[in-house]
Order: C-alpha cells, then structure tokens, then sequence
C-alpha cells in the first residue's frame, strides 16, 4: 500500500484547479466572516444569538469581552393605554384648520394628539473571561460560520495554541464556550461580569449566580435635556438571572464572591444560561412575572448533565434545519482571500468583483434573522438582540414606519415562515392597547398603532405630549402597515385556520380603523384627516415648511393594500356581508394616486414641493414595494412615476433606506440599478468615524453589521430580501422568474426560495438565460410562471415537484 498516494491525488486535485483558475483555492467562502485581530468596536464583534439570547463577542486574547443581551429585557412595564384620554377632542380642531388650508394652525393643534414615548431595549451585562499570562501571542484567527452559527478563536501564545468556540443553542437554551489548548493543564482564566443594570452577585455553590433588575423607565437617547433620563426601582422593573458555570476534566474550578477561575485545565466548558421575568405584554414584570431564577437554573442544570459534542450536535441539527433550506451560487470569483473587513473595504472603495461576498452578506441576513426572531411576541427590534447601549440609538425599540416590517421582509420568500410568527404575535398584542388608542386618540373603532412601540405593545403616538414634531411624532398607520403582513404570512403558507382564527379577526380590527378613520374630500373621495408622510415635510405654494395635511399618499398607499388584503381574505374564508361591501365601496372610491408636474408620484394631496427632496423614506411608493397593487405590468404610469421618484431622491442615503430601494428598483424590473444599490448597501463604513446619525451615508461596518448609521439591523434584512426580489417575485397568482437579474450576475443557482400560493422553487442560469426551473407545491394548487415574454401554467398537488426546462 502507497501511503503518500491520498497526498499525491490532493496535490494533483489542487494542481488541476489552479489551472483552472489560479486564484479558486484562495476564493472566499460565502459562509464564513473572519478576521486576523480581536474586536476593538461593537460593530466588529462576532454575534451569536437563539432568537432570544444574544451575545457579542470580540475575542479578545487577555481579556475576552462578551456583551450579552435576552430578547425580552427591556425597561418599562405595561402600559397604561389610556394615557391621553381627551386627544380625541382635538381631531375636529385640526380637520377645522385643513378644510381652511390653515397648515401652520394644523401641526400646532395635532401636538395635542401625542403621548408618552416608548421604553428601550436594555443592555443585560458583559462577561469577561480574563487570560492570565496570554499578552504575547502570534498567529491569531477569529471567525463566525454562520452554516454552523458557531464562533471560533484560535491564536499561539507562549508556544502553546489555543482555541475557544462559541455558540448559543435555541434547542438547549445555553450559552456555551469550550477552552482547548494543545499542551496539558495550560489553560488559567476567570470569569466575571459587569452592567449598566442594576444586579449583585453570589455563588451558588459552584454556580456565578448573578441577578438583577432593568430600569422601570428610560428615556429616548435623542432627549437630551433630561434631568434623569434612567429610574430604577428594586420593586419595579423587568428581572432577570445570568448564571455561569465550567465542566472542567483537569485542574480545578475556585469559585470566589465575584468570579470564577479556571486553573491549570487541559479542556474546559464554561455553561451561560439567561432568563427573565418578562411573563407577556400586560404581565407586570416585577409582581406577575416568570422565576427567572428556577427558569435559569433549569436550563443550566439540563444542559450541564450533556456534553459538548451532544449540546453542540443538538444545536447544529436545529440551526441548520432552518439555515440550509436557500442555497445562493452566482458562478465563479476571482476574489482573493482576505479577512471580512478588507475584503469589504476592497469591495467598496476598489470596486473588485467579489460574488461570494455579495452571497455572504445575503447569507448573513439569513442568519441575523434565524438568531434574532424566535420568541414568542417579541419581534426583532431596531438592532436584532444586539445592543451594548443603556440608552440605544432610538431606545433600539420598534419603529412601525417601516424598520420592523422591513425586519421581516425575509420571512417568507426565505423560507423562514415560522420565524414571522413572532411579529405576527406581537401584532396581536398591539392590536389590544391599539384598540384604545383609536377611541382615546381618534375616536372611532378598530385598533391603531403609530410610530413606536415596544415590547410593552405601546399604540399611541409618542411625542411627550406636545413635544414631537408632527412629521414623524403624529403617523397613525403603523396598524394599518403590520396587518398586510398577517395576509402575508397566509398567502405563502396557505394555513386556513390561522387565516380564521387569528389573522382574520385582527386584520377587521385595523380596516374598521381605517374605514371610521376616513372622512370625504371636497370632491367627494375618501381621504385621512389629518395625516402625514413619515419624517417627510412639505414645502406649500405659499413657502409653508409643514408635515401635517389631509390625504397624504402614504396613508392612502397602505389603506389600498390592506383593503385588497382584506378583500382576498373574506373571498378564502366565503364571507360576504355589510361590511365588506363597505370596504369595497371606500376603495373604489378613495383618493387616486397623483403624478405631479415632474412625472413622479405625489407624496402629498398637492403636487408640493418635498423640504428634502432626497429624503430617506420613500412611504409614497408602499404600493410599488411591499405592497403590490403598482407594478410595471398593470400600472404602468404609476411604476413609470414610482422610478422618477427614486431618479429624483437619488441613490445616496441610510443603510434601511437604500436596502428599501433596492426592493424598489427589483419591482421596477431593473437589475442594474437594483444591483449598483446593492454594492452601495456594501459600502466600508468604519466603526471609528461613523458620525452615528442618520443624517450620514449608509453602507456595512466591518462585522457586516448594517450602518444606518449607526448599526441597525433592518439594512441587513432589507438588503437580503432583495437579492430574492431581483431573482424571483410573485403576485396576483403569477411567479416571476429572474425580473430584475443583474447582467453581472450572469450565471448561478438559487434553491428553496417560496412563492405566495405556498410554491417552493429552484432555479439555474448561465449567459443571462434562464436554463431550469424546479417548483414544490408545499399545498395543492395552481400558478403561473412567468419568464420575460413566456408564460406557463403549472398545476401542482401538495409535495409534487416539477422540473421546467426554457
């Protein structure tokens, strides 16, 4: 036997492929982001996460930092949703100054309609691992598969290589980090832990036992006139336990007051579990809420008695269940092998071919979502389970003008229905305070919510009462935008029962709002009074610089999708009665959008002029992207109008926003436009000079964390929706195949990706053409699929799967 032939053939394997391509054994992986030097900003962390546990980790080599954060740790407690129960008194005053064009009158009296602003997701505490003796070190390494979601640091120091893994198991509700070293009893560290919270430590037997409490109210970082902008209470506010615990096979583990320390080991695990005692929306945290302690030590206990390898096994079997369902391939790179963060800035700055990290960041969207959206009621919030902050860039809360919805534009047409259900939920909480808020604050039926909330479902609109400025603080859709999404989840799932049992009943709730909500214009058309253009303003015939009118698009643009939604709903269900003869009725006669004197889509009743005409939001094109009642083939004046209001707005702004326009470029059918966005989104954005508002250029930070900037998460979720959209759409009972395929993007795969009507498929393409197409239907049913000029009608029974050739 040849002992050196499995060597030779590896070589020659290796040989054959650099002829090929010099450079395909240095090409990047699409699954892995890595660097050559440990974290020194949050937005080069590594970060891990459930759905409910996050932690980021800067791998640091004498001193590892790990911020850890809990989904349902937030300040505040339930609301109280009466909070202003006289606003509803000021609706006539306003429309009064609207019917009399009195703009500046308007905005004054709409203050009156404002409330308290919504509570902050709160940072739960870092945990450092101290490594003694470790200053000097060589060869280090530090990486994320996110196929695996495991984290990874490896470095050489006093002759001795180290290594650390880390990941966060949902099956297993742990934390875990295994320490190995190549040399026995080499390992010598301690744990502790820190918080902007307030907590005490003990040890519980062998067990860092640290409890704590969040503050009961916190105020908006952008409010900085507050005496006292944090108030803790021991008798009030969300709880919560962080408790640490090491398996060692040698040496020995001596536990102090404060710390853990881990001697002379060959091979240790250290255990983190985390719990809370948020115990639901309307549960007050601190009297009714859940034993945080026994929920912690539970989950401690049962993963303890396992091993690595089987807490690891059981974590990678249920990651990669939901990561593995959409592979992306866009054909060979010439891309060199260089760490994330240079290889981003080249990417960026040099303008280099690099597909594998356009698939990455695609990939790493999915990912983001898969370990930020797994607990019941709690959505992904402004930055995922990520936040570092005691007062986080806009309270890291739930911004219902786009960035939650936009959080979840990847749920669906990435194969994740399941992990909509936590927006999904919460809309159903928010629904119940939003109920009282549209009779305290408007005075009709139904349930509305606003610009904010959080995880208390806050409904109202914020403002303190009078301080808010109208153009952002007064948006009342917020209701009217989350329930599309409960039609949404049915048309790609096709689950009848949840259409009759939960999202039927919600989604009445919110066209009762829109239908008592709506008063007549003078020409007798259906319009919202008052309203306005999220954070948009207008500038009047007259030089008034205003944001409150009557019949802004947006309002109308939202109410048209969620009329047709609702209309789709009651056809599935066989309901026919009274009521939805009235929402027929006011669709078909509700304002009609506008094109104004420069060929775009008006934003306002009148063809005004925009304050910021390349305002970041684009609320007026709803109907383009998300929604789906404009697009090129049955509107095609209003798409024409739609693109002159992108070429107007230009291509420069926030990270959200260009990820938004992307989606909108792809509706539009124009690839390469779609895609320059897309490199753009992929802008090098250094941690140490961002400016950190969102007056700032948006692109990635090196972690491929979204700058908005600063980081928030729904740039990475919009911008990975995309992708999907420039491949595939559907609507209206048709599937489109490659609509907007970037010419660069000349040959590739992609596999798993759904369809609404419950359509799972698969696709190839090379020289631009589509060459196969394979559709699942996950239900019995029927659909079209369209590519360019050519149509066919495919008729699938539930799990039949067929291949299409073109």
């Amino acid at each position: 036997m040849n002992l050196l032939q499995p060597q030779k053939t590896i070589i020659r394997i290796c040989a054959i492929l650099m002829m090929v391509n010099p450079l395909a054994l240095l090409a990047q992986s699409t699954n892995t982001l890595w660097f050559d030097e440990p974290a020194n900003y949050f937005e080069e962390t590594l970060v891990l996460g459930n759905g409910k546990m996050g932690a980021s980790v800067f791998g640091g080599v004498s001193t590892d930092q790990i911020y850890l954060n809990d989904a349902t740790l937030w300040s505040g407690e339930p609301v109280n949703p009466y909070n202003n129960p006289d606003a509803h008194q000021y609706v006539t005053p306003v429309r009064e100054a609207l019917q009399n064009e009195n703009y500046k009158a308007a905005d004054s009296i709409n203050r009156f309609l404002q409330g308290p602003y919504s509570q902050s997701y709160a940072p739960l505490g870092t945990m450092m691992v101290h490594y003694k003796n470790q200053s000097d070190f060589k060869n280090y390494h530090r990486e994320l598969d996110i196929s695996k979601a495991i984290s990874t640091v490896t470095y050489q120091s006093n002759g001795i290589n180290f290594k650390r893994e880390y990941f966060v198991s949902h099956p297993d509700k742990i934390m875990v980090i295994r320490l190995t070293s190549d040399q026995k009893n080499s390992i010598n560290c301690s744990i502790d832990f820190n918080s902007l919270l307030r907590y005490k430590i003990t040890n519980t037997k062998d067990v860092l036992n640290i409890s704590g409490y969040a503050p009961y109210h916190a105020e908006p970082s952008y409010r900085d006139n507050i005496e006292n902008p944090i108030l803790f209470d021991e008798n009030r506010g969300t709880r919560f336990s962080t408790l640490f615990k090491v398996k060692n096979t040698d040496g020995e583990i001596i536990a102090t007051d404060k710390t853990l320390e881990i001697k002379n080991c060959s091979q240790a695990t250290i255990y983190v579990s985390i719990a809370t005692s948020f115990n639901g929306f309307d549960k007050n945290p601190a009297t009714d809420g859940l034993n945080h302690q026994k929920i912690a030590f539970k989950n401690l206990n049962k993963a303890y008695k396992k091993s690595f390898e089987e807490l690891k096994n059981n974590h990678l079997k249920d990651y990669q269940s939901l990561y593995n369902r959409v592979t992306l391939d866009l054909g060979p790179t010439k891309a060199t092998k260089l760490s994330t963060d240079k290889r981003l800035l080249r990417y960026s700055d040099e303008g280099i071919e690099d597909k594998n990290l356009e698939i990455l960041y695609f990939n790493y969207g999915r990912y983001l979502f898969i370990s930020s959206s797994r607990t019941k009621g709690v959505p992904a919030n402004l930055q995922g389970i990520w936040n570092p902050y005691m007062r986080p860039p806009w309270s890291s809360n739930y911004t219902l003008n786009i960035n939650v919805e936009e959080n979840y534009w990847l749920a669906e047409t990435a194969n994740l229905s399941e992990l909509h259900t936590p927006l999904l939920e919460f809309i159903n909480n928010i629904s119940k305070t939003g109920a009282i808020t549209a009779k305290t604050y408007y005075g009709v039926n139904g349930w509305a919510a606003c610009q904010n909330s959080d995880i208390w479902a806050l409904s109202n609109p914020v403002g303190d009462y009078g301080e808010g400025d109208p153009n952002w603080a007064n948006w009342n859709m917020g209701g009217t935008w989350l329930a599309t999404h409960l039609w949404e989840h049915y048309i790609y799932t096709q689950d009848k029962k949840y259409l009759k049992k939960d999202a039927y009943p919600v989604m009445k709730g919110a066209v009762e709002f829109c239908l008592d909500w709506m008063i007549k214009d003078k020409n007798g058309k259906w319009i919202t009074s008052p309203s306005t253009s999220p954070e948009n303003k207008y500038i009047t015939a007259d030089g008034y610089h205003g944001a409150t009118l009557y019949g802004a698009t947006s309002d109308l643009a939202m109410i048209r999708e969620l009329f047709n939604d609702f209309i789709n709903a009651s056809a599935e269900l066989n309901i026919d009665n009274d009521f939805l003869a009235r929402v027929k009725d006011v669709k078909d006669n509700l304002y009609p959008y506008q094109i104004g004197k420069k060929g775009n889509l008006q934003e306002w009743y009148y063809d005004w002029e925009d304050e910021e005409p390349k305002h970041r939001h684009q609320s007026h094109l709803f109907g383009l992207y998300p929604g789906h009642h404009i697009n090129v083939n049955d509107t095609p004046d209003l798409a024409n109008a739609a693109r002159k209001t992108l070429e107007i707005k230009g291509d420069e702004t926030t990270g959200w926003s260009k990820g938004w326009r992307i989606n909108l470029w792809a509706r539009l059918q124009d690839g390469n436009h779609a895609y320059k966005m897309y490199r753009e989104l992929l802008k090098y954005v250094d941690p140490d000079k961002s400016d950190g508002t969102h007056k700032g250029h948006g692109g990635t930070y090196p972690n491929l964390f979204d700058a908005h900037p600063p980081f928030q998460i729904d740039g990475n979720f919009g911008g990975a929706a995309a992708v999907i959209e420039m491949l595939m759409q559907s609507y209206e009972g048709n599937i489109y195949l490659l609509p907007a395929l970037p010419d660069v993007w000349d040959q590739g795969s992609i596999k798993g990706i759904k369809a609404k009507g419950g359509f799972e498929l698969e696709m190839e393409w090379k020289n631009n053409t589509l060459i196969k197409t394979k559709i699942k239907a996950t239900n019995t049913g029927k659909t079209t699929l369209i590519y360019g000029k050519i149509k066919k009608e495919v008729s699938l029974r539930k799990g039949e799967t067929k291949e299409i050739l073109w």
